[in-house]
């Protein structure tokens, strides 16, 4: 059962998400060799001001 988690910046739509699960559950089935209904996906939405990338807050 593979776990993958996408962790990003808060403001994808409903849609974009759905678009990005299919993508990744096809790339695991090909590259992977699994079963799509073993496919799992988290996504994380963070807010800007609670990510930081070389020692800076990027709000």
């Amino acid at each position: 059962m593979p776990v993958v988690r996408v962790t990003m910046w808060k403001g994808r739509t409903k849609e974009q998400k759905a678009k990005l699960a299919e993508a990744i559950t096809r790339a695991m089935v090909e590259i992977a060799g699994t079963e799509p209904e073993h496919v799992h996906i988290i996504f994380e939405d963070v807010e800007r001001e609670d990510w930081a990338i070389a020692g800076r807050l990027c709000d």
